[in-house]
């Protein structure tokens, strides 16, 4: 990740990891207007720390910046109930497999849109293999499904899970979590969840987690640079 901020000592702070951006502190136009020019995704995802900031991001991003609700989870090492976890992991239909991502679903992910962010943070395999940890779901030798670590720090993992459109429904989504959850427990590992949605936060409580709040987000789109404010 990389970090900003303005003042000293600093009053104001942004910190970019991945698809997000994080704002603390007094609200401060230059860090709303820093966008890495290496940026290549779709939506940066701005997160406000302080409610303070809202107002600023809607005025330099107008209507390149849409309002939406995410789900922070609780984090309660103690909650998890590992009989439940094998079940989850185990039932997946028929013709569907469980496997870790070893180097050529590595690579598998790099291919297609939807399992772009399960290795995004990771600069190579070398990187992942080293620091990373995921969990795919083949049917055949196609890569249908995964839970991996999004980020990573210091004694544990961000989970990151995604389903190609297809193969949606099918329990898979629960099942990658559910093994990759009980592979971070074997290793001593924390395996944070934040939930894009109410629906991700239902299949975080399915797994044992509880939701603690929810919380205001802006993905905000830039085709072009915004304008000047006057």
């Amino acid at each position: 990740g990389r970090a900003y901020a303005v003042g000293m000592p600093p009053r104001s702070a942004q910190i970019l990891v991945g698809s997000f951006c994080f704002f603390s502190g007094q609200p401060e136009e230059a860090l709303v207007r820093n966008i890495p020019p290496d940026f290549q995704k779709e939506c940066l995802l701005m997160v406000p720390r302080q409610s303070a900031w809202q107002p600023l991001i809607e005025a330099v991003y107008a209507e390149h910046a849409s309002r939406i609700q995410r789900y922070a989870i609780k984090k309660e090492p103690w909650v998890f109930d590992r009989k439940k976890l094998i079940q989850y992991a185990e039932s997946i239909p028929e013709g569907y497999r469980l496997a870790p991502i070893d180097e050529k679903i590595y690579f598998e992910t790099k291919k297609a849109e939807w399992s772009h962010d399960l290795t995004s943070q990771f600069s190579s395999y070398e990187q992942y293999r080293k620091y990373g940890l995921g969990i795919a779901a083949l049917c055949g030798r196609e890569l249908v499904a995964g839970a991996s670590s999004y980020t990573v720090y210091d004694g544990g993992i961000e989970i990151q899970i995604d389903t190609e459109l297809k193969h949606r429904r099918k329990g898979l989504a629960a099942a990658c979590g559910a093994k990759l959850i009980l592979e971070c427990l074997e290793r001593g590992l924390y395996p944070s969840w934040d939930a894009h949605d109410r629906r991700s936060a239902a299949l975080a409580e399915k797994l044992g987690y509880h939701v603690s709040h929810s919380y205001i987000t802006y993905c905000v789109s830039f085709p072009k640079a915004p304008a000047a404010r006057e």
